[in-house]
């Protein structure tokens, strides 16, 4: 029943997490968006004290289901593991525990997150990388299939489906996203849980709270008969059998073991009192009144309760004409641009754990990762594809880390991220001598206007004014304009955001 329990609310949470990353529609973000925020990394980062202290006694109650029920990277690492149990049964054994490797890695993981390395940060978040394998792989896959049903159905006149983008957003975390995806598949198709066990620092926080767990693996001595079943079927390697022990630190309560006893050594019980099977092989006597079975399960699959509201649905972009044009290149900005809400750079950059959710749910195109390598996987906004438009907040309602916190559209609208500036050289009105003004008719503020290239001549060709104090930065003066490949004019970031 344990196992079963599991599966079915691991099975609930990797498909809602997946699909929110997949859709682009808009459609999960209604139901689903609820179930990043139990994300125990991005709930410290985002200080939402409620989930970290639900998460902590989550653990110190049932031990680390956290990592094979609600860790979307955790639960992959089962599927990966689960056919290489396929293609060769009872293949685990015990191992101890590989402190010179699990406690170093954690310190490097805090150290980078005080000191604000985020490139190192974000290659051992967990969610992270699970978020980057799944927008950067497995999103454009779902994205073709769509278009394939799209085209069969516009040869049936039917608008069931509908064509949507498929570009390269960077290279840098496609590679990585790919290499990640790669080593964490041959672990867990050998080895099953190795990088939860040494190298997730989430993993080893929970681990220090999950050796005072109520719920634990406990053997019934009087019926082993030292078969090794379960530590051949113990994906954490923790389950020694000739000693009779459990380490605690590493078990993530998946119940397999439970499941291939045959001989029903194995109970998960709770209690004060402690039995040979504690990882500090203490003997003690069984605990006599083990919880009822069946009120574990009420408790275990009541642990992961939620709602979620009504939102909206993603509007195509419609913009853009039908004739070919060259791709735009996207300026040198001195200062990078970060999403409203984001409040700052600072607050960006030390929130941020590049999951990209908000990159594969914004509808414009307008967030990718980044390329410079001290902010690499991170989000950052360029408009040569879309620009920020007033009326969509998506990536503030989805974003679990507090990178960029929730913000109400007559805020946005108000919010200045940036500015515009305008290049000479560039704008067609003095390269090609004809009539433009497209920045200035497109600007939502009113911050643009055009002006008389030469103040004594009015008859001389307009060309586009900015007035700072009114623009936002929401780049739809550089997404409209129509020069090629660098636009007339492109929005500068600002370290810190203001309201104007």
């Amino acid at each position: 029943m344990l196992r079963r329990i599991r599966i079915v609310l691991a099975a609930v949470m990797f498909i809602g997490i997946t699909l929110l990353f997949l859709d682009f529609t808009g459609t999960m973000r209604t139901w689903v968006s609820w179930m990043p925020k139990l994300q125990f990394l991005e709930a410290v980062l985002a200080l939402n004290i409620v989930v970290i202290v639900a998460l902590v006694v989550l653990t110190l109650v049932f031990g680390r289901i956290y990592c094979s029920v609600i860790c979307p990277l955790g639960i992959m690492q089962d599927i990966f593991g689960f056919f290489g149990k396929k293609a060769k049964k009872n293949r685990y054994t015990h191992s101890k525990e590989l402190k010179w490797l699990r406690y170093p890695v954690l310190a490097v993981f805090i150290i980078a997150l005080l000191t604000g390395v985020g490139t190192l940060f974000q290659l051992l978040a967990p969610y992270s990388a699970f978020g980057r394998i799944a927008t950067n792989l497995l999103q454009p896959v779902w994205l073709a299939g769509n278009n394939v049903l799209a085209s069969i159905a516009e040869h049936y006149d039917s608008y069931a489906f509908y064509h949507t983008n498929i570009w390269l957003r960077a290279l840098p975390s496609l590679i990585i996203s790919a290499i990640t995806l790669v080593v964490l598949a041959i672990l867990a198709w050998r080895n099953g849980r190795t990088y939860c066990n040494t190298i997730c620092p989430v993993g080893t926080t929970l681990s220090f709270f999950s050796r005072f767990s109520w719920l634990k693996i406990h053997f019934d001595e009087s019926k082993c008969r030292n078969c090794s079943m379960c530590t051949k079927n113990c994906k954490s390697a923790c389950i020694d059998y000739k000693t009779h022990t459990v380490d605690y630190s590493r078990c993530v309560v998946c119940g397999n073991c439970i499941e291939n006893c045959k001989f029903g050594a194995l109970k998960y019980s709770g209690g004060l009192k402690r039995t040979k099977s504690d990882n500090k092989n203490i003997s003690t006597k069984s605990d006599a009144n083990a919880v009822d079975s069946s009120k574990r399960s009420f408790l275990l699959a009541s642990a992961l309760t939620a709602g979620a509201a009504l939102a909206q649905q993603k509007e195509k972009m419609m913009d853009g004409g039908l004739a070919e044009i060259e791709d735009k290149i996207a300026p040198e900005r001195q200062t990078p641009l970060t999403p409203p809400g984001s409040m700052s750079q600072r607050n960006f950059e030390t929130h941020c754990t590049g999951c990209q959710l908000c990159i594969s749910e914004c509808p414009n195109e307008v967030l990718r990762p980044s390329a410079d390598l001290l902010h690499l996987m991170m989000p950052t906004m360029s408009y040569e594809r879309g620009y920020c438009r007033p009326e969509c907040n998506h990536c503030s309602e989805v974003c679990p880390a507090g990178a960029i916190k929730p913000i109400a559209l007559e805020v946005k609208v108000s919010t200045q991220i940036g500015h515009a500036v305008w290049i000479k050289k560039n704008c067609i009105p003095l390269t090609d001598g004809v009539e433009c003004g497209n920045c200035a008719r497109h600007c939502p503020t009113g911050a643009i206007e055009m002006v008389p290239s030469d103040p004594d001549d009015e008859e001389s060709p307009y060309v586009p004014a900015v007035n700072e104090a009114r623009c936002i930065g929401c780049g739809a003066c550089e997404y409209l304009c129509p020069a090629r490949p660098f636009s007339a004019i492109y929005v500068e970031g600002h370290e810190l955001h203001k309201e104007v």
